[in-house]
Formats: structure tokens, sequence, C-alpha cells
């Protein structure tokens, strides 16, 4: 999508489009703004499912929340920013606004994509940007690949190799989250049927 170049800066035109596309996802990833249109069925199902998952684990008990769609402030840029579509976070995380609705990075326990028509995005692009940002885990529905990356303690600013699981296995997350979590794969890049 063409962005006007009269727009008084890369804020106002990601803000612009926002009020111009609903239902869209408007981010700004690297100095770049990303449009991605709603999510479908499936993509909806898995969220919908992980949440009910992370009830059954104890998450508020554990001093955490965990929301779709919440705004992660970079520090890739001085108006980035990326709209993960589910993160757990600590319970005060609004304690931690930067502004335009996002939070800072440090909040975050865990970050989940399940990727759509822009899965370069997911799978590149915000592996980068989230391991700038410190995300302790990211985990990547790939449903253009038919796996789930699991991506995890990023070291100055970049994640390790990911450990990548197949349908049919479970993905084991990561103890530092604050709650045990053990999610099918097929579930992650379905939905749950």
């Amino acid at each position: 999508m063409a962005v006007m170049l009269h727009e008084s800066s890369l804020a106002d035109a990601a803000d612009r489009l926002w009020e111009e596309l609903p239902g869209h996802r408007v981010e700004i990833l690297n100095g770049s703004i990303v449009v991605t249109p709603p999510p479908d069925g499936s993509h909806q199902d898995t969220l919908t499912w992980l949440i009910e998952e992370c009830s059954r684990a104890g998450a508020r008990r554990a001093g955490l929340k965990y929301l779709q769609g919440i705004g992660l402030w970079l520090p890739t840029g001085p108006h980035d920013y990326a709209v993960p579509d589910f993160s757990l976070v600590d319970a005060d995380f609004k304690d931690a606004l930067v502004e335009k609705n996002c939070y800072a990075p440090h909040v975050f326990r865990l970050v989940l994509e399940v990727t759509s028509t822009n899965w370069t995005n997911d799978t590149a692009t915000k592996v980068d940007v989230y391991a700038r940002a410190g995300v302790p885990i990211y985990l990547i529905a790939d449903r253009w690949h038919d796996e789930v990356l699991l991506c995890q303690d990023p070291v100055d600013g970049k994640y390790p190799a990911p450990v990548r699981f197949k349908r049919g296995q479970t993905v084991p997350v990561p103890d530092s989250v604050g709650v045990p979590l053990h999610l099918p794969v097929d579930t992650l890049l379905d939905g749950d049927d």
C-alpha cells in the first residue's frame, strides 16, 4: 500500500492507515509501515484456544495476563512498534506504557504470531525485531511451512537457531515464561477443531 508523502511523519501515516482500513493491523517494523488484513477463522481459533490454555495453566495466579493484539514498542526505530497476535505479559504491564497504546518490551514474557499472507514478516523481520527488543520467547505458528518455530533467549539482540516442531509434536514452552505450557503443533497451526 502506498503512503502519501505529505504525511507529517511515519507514525502519522500509520495512524491514518489504521483509521482508513478497519480490521487491518498496522505496524511499523524497521522504519517501514506493514499492513496486515484481518485474520481468518483458523487463525483466531488458535488464539482463542491459547487463551484457554493459559487460563488452565494458571497464568493469572502466576501474575501474568494473556492478551491479543497489544502493542509492543520496539527499539529498532523512533516510531517502531509491533502488534503480536498473542502476548503473555506481566500483570502490571500497564505501568510500562510507552506511547500509542504500546508497552515496553520488558513486560513481555512470550509473543506468538500465526502466519498469514505476510508470513515473511513473522518468520524473518519479527524474529529480528523481537530479539533486539529482548523478548524471551517468540513462537511462530508457520502455516506456510506446516511447522512451529520456537525462538528463545536472545543474546546480543539475536535468537539462536529456532527449534522446529512438526505436526504430531508438542511444543514445551520454556519454564521461564512462568507457567507450564505444552502446546500441540497441530492446534497451533489449525486451531481447536
